[in-house]
């Protein structure tokens, strides 16, 4: 990873793809010197897990959450929209199920598992 061009790592880290990049720089760093703190890459080592820190600190599942609580959250954390989920059906369907009024079915579940990396069970 050529973490010292990527400008885009200079910054908090948006959804999980951004999380796993900087946690890809992080480790490029730390393994080209970083680690020690003298090195020059010292400072960007300590930026960039300063920034996976803040990104993990956010990427907090409320415990207990109902599958509409667990959904709300992941596309806060992503920042999507109910537009942005048309797997789960029409936008009266994601709005039914973010309201509670609608429960998940096994295929709305997998498919949530699989685009947001977590369990099917959190949406069941």
């Amino acid at each position: 990873m050529a973490f010292a061009t990527d400008c885009r790592l200079l910054q908090p880290a948006r959804n999980a793809k951004e999380y796993a990049q900087l946690a890809e720089a992080l480790d490029a760093a730390l393994d080209a010197g970083g680690a020690d703190e003298k090195h020059p890459l010292a400072r960007l080592a300590d930026y960039i897990g300063e920034l996976v820190a803040e990104y993990e600190a956010k990427d907090k599942m409320p415990p207990a959450a109902t599958g509409a609580e667990a959904l709300r959250y992941l596309m806060e954390r992503d920042n999507l929209h109910q537009i942005d989920l048309p797997e789960l059906g029409s936008q009266g369907v994601v709005s039914e199920l973010l309201s509670g009024r609608r429960d998940f079915n096994a295929r709305q579940a997998k498919v949530m598992a699989g685009r947001f990396g977590v369990s099917a069970a959190l949406f069941l």
